[in-house]
């Protein structure tokens, strides 16, 4: 039952490791791990007792460490865009009125885009990005004032 406990606690924290899950599993790995030790050292001797320490070990180190942990490896903070299309060009594919959605060829790729701008955008207009929400494009005509 120790060794079953203990390679537990060492498959949470592979798992852990190897996915990135955000500190979880690594905790309640942590928690079988001492309570298989404390087992083998006949300090942890009835089921029921095991089971309230690894609840108990696995939650409270969860609540204490886990904030501590992200915040020293800097993963607490929010992701920057590693390629931002705002100033790109596009080109649009169909006319598209000021403050109407249509569609924008930029890099290859064809994306919904709304015309930010004052006037109409012709069918193969080059347009520039100047704000970017979720997966739609805000453009203007090229060359265009913001």
């Amino acid at each position: 039952m120790v060794a079953l406990a203990g390679a537990a606690g060492l498959a949470l924290i592979v798992v852990e490791v190897t996915a990135s899950g955000g500190f979880y599993f690594i905790f309640f790995g942590a928690g079988a791990i001492i309570v298989a030790a404390l087992r083998l050292l006949d300090l942890a001797e009835p089921l029921w007792l095991q089971f309230l320490l690894f609840s108990v070990l696995s939650v409270v180190s969860l609540l204490v460490f886990r904030n501590p942990l992200l915040r020293w490896m800097k993963l607490d903070r929010p992701a920057h865009d590693v390629d931002s299309l705002v100033g790109e060009v596009g080109s649009a594919m169909d006319d598209i009125e000021p403050g109407a959605i249509g569609r924008v060829e930029l890099r290859g790729t064809v994306w919904t885009a709304r015309n930010a701008g004052t006037a109409t955008l012709a069918r193969g207009r080059r347009c520039t990005v100047v704000r970017v929400e979720r997966l739609t494009l805000f453009v203007t005509a090229e060359g265009a004032r913001s």
